[in-house]
């Protein structure tokens, strides 16, 4: 054999040796691999926070836009049952004006007719009160119609 190829031999048997000590290193090859799988699941888990937290801002979104939808609506539907109550309101003020207006007109009317068959002493009487705040002017009324009913029936009795 000559020198070269003894070297040459040497150098092969060298890296023979070196790769059969690399695999007869199992604990550097474990932990190799070990730190290649957590650099992977560090990748990973990256990946999977920042898919939640996008998938959290979007339900966020949603979310909010649906909350928005519904203040929205509602005030729809308030404004619209504010206008039907006023109106309804309106309608009422104004019937309940009319009723209040036919209401004093009878009244009248009744005070006429009843003035017109009332002696004339009784007459002063009924216009004096007129002239008295209401609650005094009703408790004279009620006396004056009680003396004219009283009046009446004694005429027609005669």
């Amino acid at each position: 054999m000559t020198k070269r190829t003894a070297r040459g031999t040497g150098a092969r048997l060298t890296d023979t040796a070196g790769a059969l000590a690399a695999k007869a290193d199992l604990k550097g090859r474990t932990q190799a691999r070990a730190a290649d799988i957590k650099d992977r699941a560090g990748a990973l888990s990256v990946q999977l926070r920042e898919g939640a937290a996008k998938a959290g801002h979007q339900a966020q979104g949603r979310a909010m836009k649906g909350g928005h939808s519904a203040q929205e609506q509602m005030a729809k539907a308030r404004h619209t049952f504010q206008e039907h109550a006023l109106r309804t309101g309106h309608a009422v003020q104004e019937r309940a004006g009319h009723a209040g207006h036919l209401a004093t007109q009878k009244a009248a009317e009744a005070g006429h007719a009843v003035e017109d068959r009332v002696a004339q002493p009784a007459r002063m009487a009924v216009r004096a009160l007129v002239r008295l705040p209401r609650p005094v002017l009703f408790a004279g009324a009620a006396t004056a119609v009680a003396v004219a009913v009283g009046a009446l029936r004694r005429r027609r009795r005669s």
